[in-house]
């Protein structure tokens, strides 16, 4: 009974149980190239215009940096569809170091390389447009995105005509070079298995000790990536009360266990103290730069699970810069069972939208 119970553990495990320059390089050639073709004189004297252009754009704006990550991304999806078009996701390949590693976890095992990269985004692509002359529309929506420089996490929606389908969340690093080195992808669970997940996680760790609460600096960060780090890295298991003073009154948090966002910090509370319990350790693991919103991956181990059998997950975190509290939350886990069955069977019956029941477009604000 105990080896079953972990197996739909890692099936529905997130979040929850815790407080939880190629592309340079491309820009920029097209931008000398224009400059060349625009402005009149030798192209010395129009590099020389440039550099000027950029030295004083810095220097009306000095304070503020380059969102390098945020705005590749958001080039990508946006201006490339990388994807939702097969020119887009060579774009993105050619966006990516060439030992890349790209863990979508809807997969088995992580894509490594920027050439298998390339062939992974482009069958998906097909699949979901119907093939190289398939007509089928399917689109691909930013909800949220985290104002990363060196790296950042976003929240997305599949979408088709009229309807939204499938929600998911992407953390995306880069190398030295704007290079995307590494990227984490994990869509939502089509099962939700709501407070069930409460009892089984009991049962699997009935034998576990209780441990000590570890110690900590008392700290009040403001920028949302140092607050991510304070709760999970510091505070976690130490004071419930401690981390509860970063959640604003009216938090809306989107754990992917359940079918229902909970609304406001008492219910949040309450969801975490639920979940209180020993026998689960949280540990995060790759965290971006953001200031005003965040996103991070994480790992959760049951005590007595096999080893190795940990589930994989991301969390975007959203903060009130002049409050520094936290007012959205969205945790998603991986599958423990890959392909997920429910999400295989949803992507052959409604490939566009990778669900059973689509909803109409804009009705689930933020991707909520």
């Amino acid at each position: 009974m105990r080896f079953f119970i972990l197996i739909f553990l890692q099936y529905t495990l997130s979040s929850a149980f815790v407080l939880s320059g190629t592309y340079v390089g491309r820009r920029s050639s097209i931008r000398l190239s224009e400059a060349a073709t625009t402005t009149s004189g030798n192209l010395f004297d129009n590099f020389l215009a440039i550099l000027r252009n950029d030295d004083s754009q810095q220097k009306r704006a000095p304070d503020k940096k380059i969102l390098m990550a945020q705005s590749l991304i958001l080039s990508l999806i946006n201006d490339d569809r990388c994807f939702s078009t097969v020119e887009g996701a060579q774009t993105f390949a050619e966006s990516c170091a060439v030992d890349v590693v790209y863990e979508d976890c809807y997969e088995p095992q992580p894509i490594v390389g920027r050439a298998a990269v390339a062939d992974h985004l482009t069958t998906r692509v097909l699949a979901r447009t119907g093939g190289e002359n398939g007509g089928r529309d399917a689109g691909f929506r930013v909800d949220k995105i985290s104002d990363g420089s060196t790296a950042c996490g976003f929240a997305w929606t599949w979408t088709s005509g009229s309807l939204e389908g499938l929600r998911g969340t992407t953390f995306v690093e880069l190398n030295s070079a704007n290079q995307i080195q590494y990227a984490r992808e994990i869509p939502e669970p089509i099962f939700k298995p709501g407070d069930l997940i409460i009892e089984l996680l009991k049962a699997a760790t009935a034998n576990a000790k209780p441990k000590s609460a570890p110690e900590y600096t008392p700290a009040t960060p403001k920028k949302a990536n140092e607050i991510a780090k304070y709760l999970f890295n510091e505070v976690q298991g130490a004071d419930p009360e401690e981390g509860m003073r970063f959640f604003d009154e009216s938090i809306v948090y989107r754990d992917f266990n359940y079918e229902d966002v909970l609304n406001g910090k008492a219910e949040v509370k309450k969801f975490i103290e639920d979940f209180s319990f020993p026998g689960i350790t949280f540990n995060t693991q790759r965290f971006d730069d953001g200031v005003a919103s965040t996103c991070f991956t994480w790992e959760v181990i049951l005590e007595g699970a096999p080893e190795g059998s940990t589930t994989k997950g991301i969390s975007f975190y959203e903060v009130n810069p002049d409050t520094g509290l936290i007012t959205y939350v969205r945790d998603v886990p991986e599958s423990g069972i890959k392909p997920a069955p429910l999400g295989k069977l949803a992507r052959l019956f409604r490939p566009a939208l990778g669900v059973f029941q689509p909803v109409s477009i804009g009705s689930r604000e933020g991707g909520l």
